[in-house]
């Protein structure tokens, strides 16, 4: 598992031989002079600041409305932890686009931080959701037992307990933030990858571009860095296979006061965004060619169900390990799969085209290389999920299964792969939802003659050609929903089953 795991990341390190050598491309002093320029500390300033924004926003409203779904009585909570995933299936570049299209004078960093937050504070919602159910409510019980009451044992016991899995989501949310090149490119914000994809379309200074996604890197791995301390530190328990519920807050005539905020969220993530497209599809008279859509759309899935089976096996030893060999090294490659994850899709393209026109030339424009190179962005969100899957599956039922006679494989592959399959299940999904949105890196290794549901939703849209692109959002959004409610099924599951 080890030599797999070794091989899986040092595959996903593949974009960081291209940045170093062509940032080097014109020396050392130009590295230096660039990093050091005023420019650069204005980027960083507004990258950063957008950032944190959408990460403090995404950690309040995640972790609150999981706490909502989960641990108090509001009505349909199954239901609206299910309507609350939705946003997930939104692609940034198209919800930033739905809202310049309603409200023409959004953008820059408050319309940027609006969109990015309402597509990514799902992440942060699920792991608190997953975690929730599983928390020991001993502890709580042992707090109310010494009088502490209400939000002191919310926040100094149940969230102390999850802080591994909200960390683990901020920072899946940090990394989408300063990797997403769609919302910030639609509101015309200057963050790092809106200019690195100018420097590398204009062709004029890809060293400057290459240089400031090592910055962006570096910031990454600090990201990942801190998220692996926020881990450490938790000390709390997480169990599961509790035979008994969680205490739930009765909420009674403050129910409707308690579903404002997710009514809130619902509407500025869906509705006001379906409303829009429903505007596209009215106005103006909307230009449908059967062919082309359902071409868009069979690439999209083949492509996106390939990916996700690819990624999430690769992924299996990585999280494996993670998860039952807490060794050093099985730490440090677990924390360098994330690093890929946090450059931006244009520059994981752009390295993979020059891999595949240096030593891939085979598999150049062809399907393996669009499939690798979604496998390199997307490794991070397969191995937390198996990670967390494993944890969850008790190793006492698997240690009991070697004693009865069965190898270590076969125990593995009867007992705990199959109590973590639902889990793995999701990651996989989860990997198919982004596969489905991603669009630079498709945009730039999509087949020869191939087109997806995104790269077409982009080339009409970004030429403001709203009626041309809305069947192309219409196929995108159906389809990438039904990943992103099995998503929201599978997490509400075992919270549904805790309580009874």
């Amino acid at each position: 598992m080890l030599l797999a795991a070794t091989a899986v990341v040092a595959g996903t390190f593949i974009p960081l031989i291209y940045l170093g050598e062509r940032a080097l491309d014109r020396g050392l002093a130009f590295v230096v002079d660039e990093l050091f320029q005023q420019r650069t500390a204005e980027l960083v300033a507004r990258s950063l600041l957008l950032v944190v924004l959408v990460t403090a926003a995404c950690v309040v409203l995640g972790v609150g409305l999981a706490v909502l779904v989960s641990r108090t009585d509001v009505r349909g909570r199954r239901v609206l932890a299910v309507v609350l995933t939705l946003p997930l299936a939104m692609p940034s570049y198209l919800l930033a686009f739905l809202w310049v299209s309603l409200f023409p004078t959004i953008g820059g960093l408050w319309g940027s931080a609006l969109v990015l937050t309402l597509v990514s504070y799902p992440l942060v919602f699920l792991t608190t959701l997953a975690a929730l159910a599983r928390v020991d409510p001993a502890q709580e019980e042992v707090a109310r037992s010494l009088g502490h009451h209400g939000l002191a044992v919310l926040f100094g016991v149940t969230l102390r307990q999850a802080r591994p899995a909200i960390s683990a989501g901020a920072l899946l949310v940090a990394l989408y933030v300063l990797s997403d090149f769609g919302a910030v490119a639609a509101m015309r914000y200057e963050a790092f990858t809106w200019v690195i994809y100018g420097a590398y379309r204009s062709g004029f200074n890809p060293a400057r571009a290459a240089v400031l996604s090592l910055l962006l890197l570096v910031f990454a791995l600090a990201l990942v860095i801190a998220e692996r301390w926020a881990r450490g530190h938790a000390g709390a328990r997480v169990g599961s296979g509790l035979s008994r519920p969680a205490p739930v807050l009765r909420l009674g005539r403050w129910q409707g006061l308690a579903m404002a905020p997710a009514l809130a969220v619902v509407v500025a993530a869906l509705v006001i965004p379906l409303y829009a497209l429903s505007r596209w599809l009215t106005a103006g008279g909307v230009r449908w060619d059967g062919r082309v859509w359902w071409d868009a759309l069979g690439a999209t899935v083949w492509l996106s169900l390939v990916a996700a089976v690819v990624t999430t096996v690769a992924a299996l030893p990585l999280g494996v390990l993670a998860a039952r060999y807490r060794t050093p090294a099985a730490r440090l490659l677990e924390s360098a799969s994330y690093i890929a994850h946090g450059l931006p899709g244009i520059v994981i393209a752009i390295a993979m085209v020059s891999v595949g026109v240096l030593l891939l030339r085979p598999i150049y424009q062809q399907e393996p290389l669009l499939i690798l190179a979604y496998a390199v962005l997307f490794i991070p969100l397969a191995v937390g999920s198996v990670r967390s899957a494993v944890e969850s599956t008790p190793l006492r039922t698997e240690e009991v299964a070697r004693a009865l006679g069965r190898s270590p494989l076969r125990a593995f592959a009867t007992v705990t792969a199959h109590g973590a399959a639902p889990g793995i299940a999701a990651g996989a999904a989860l990997v198919l939802l982004n596969c489905m949105k991603e669009l630079p890196v498709t945009l730039l290794l999509h087949p020869t003659g191939t087109q997806t549901l995104a790269t077409r939703l982009w080339g009409h849209s970004f030429v403001s050609d709203y009626a041309g692109a809305a069947p192309y959002a219409v196929g995108l959004l159906v389809f990438a929903a039904i990943p992103t409610a099995l998503l929201g099924v599978w997490t509400t599951r075992p919270a549904e089953v805790g309580h009874g």
